[in-house]
């Protein structure tokens, strides 16, 4: 079927259902164009929480969906692509958890929401990239346990003044990125501001001029006088950034930070979703409930 004759589909689809299509930053240009709402993870099942639509089909990976179920329970939540993971949220799971927290009794656990529901559930707070640094220093214990991200609990540890015991997962996408290709990416652009992921290990960060989230740099570069901007994040940001600013210049500082997982969705497999409504984002209810709770305390967490 031709690509025109996909969307009309689609579109037709969405509406007999009354479904919404949430596509993560880091989805393929022609992903993103199709979606109701883009943004980071949370941001979007926040948003779908808030809408009357029966269905999600969410355009990312697994955790993600799950997010949306955690937050949506009575909206129909599909994933694009089955299968479709997230190599960091992988590295941690309930039961390593558990042993861990037996390690360390009273330590609060500040769980990145890139994790699994049942990782959520065995948390005590989630935290996001941008609002890490907030909700350990709202926690009234002076040492934190957080997981799966080592680098972004580094990065939260020079932020505060909190004792960070963390679990030695990363994203490979972001933890592959070297000073070097920074270095290089800059003198190629020497007018360029270097915007950095908390994802990126502490060296980079290190020689970064900012670091935010992948809504965070949306923001930055949008508000920043700069006419360039050197991105060390999953290339899929480049996409939004360049269509809200076309007056500025967008370069990835590597190539390689390509994630394949984030690049699986076709615009045939989110019309394969809405007629065939699955695969199914199931989470079991107890499971849920605690997983919601950590959400929820992270979002009683005062902002700016």
């Amino acid at each position: 079927m031709e690509q025109k004759k996909v969307i009309e589909e689609i579109n037709r689809l969405r509406k007999e259902k009354n479904a919404i299509i949430l596509a993560h930053n880091y989805q393929l240009p022609e992903i993103q164009e199709i979606a109701d709402l883009t943004g980071d993870s949370l941001e979007l099942s926040m948003k779908a929480a808030k809408t009357d639509a029966d269905m999600i089909v969410f355009c990312g990976v697994s955790f993600m969906a799950e997010t949306a179920k955690i937050v949506c329970p009575d909206k129909k939540v599909i994933l694009s692509v089955e299968g479709a993971g997230c190599p960091m949220a992988d590295m941690i799971d309930a039961d390593e958890l558990r042993q861990e927290k037996e390690k360390y009794p009273g330590v609060p656990v500040v769980t990145y929401v890139n994790s699994t529901a049942a990782v959520k559930a065995e948390s005590d707070i989630c935290c996001t990239s941008a609002n890490a640094v907030k909700v350990v220093q709202s926690l009234e214990s002076d040492t934190v346990l957080m997981t799966p991200d080592k680098n972004l609990a580094k990065w939260v540890e020079r932020h505060t003044d909190k004792k960070i015991l963390y679990w030695p997962g990363y994203c490979p996408i972001h933890d592959r990125l070297t000073t070097k290709a920074v270095e290089e990416a800059r003198a190629a652009h020497p007018d360029a501001v270097v915007m950095a992921h908390p994802e990126c290990p502490p060296e980079v960060i290190e020689v970064a001029d900012v670091v935010r989230s992948t809504s965070g740099m949306l923001a930055y570069a949008k508000e920043s006088s700069a006419k360039e901007f050197i991105v060390a994040t999953e290339v899929g940001l480049i996409y939004p950034l360049e269509k809200q600013n076309p007056d500025k210049r967008f370069y990835p500082a590597s190539p390689e930070m390509v994630c394949e997982e984030m690049k699986k969705t076709r615009l045939e497999d989110v019309l394969r979703a809405l007629k065939e409504e699955s695969p199914l984002t199931h989470i079991p209810e107890d499971i849920r409930k605690k997983a919601l709770k950590a959400v929820e305390r992270m979002l009683e967490v005062p902002r700016d």
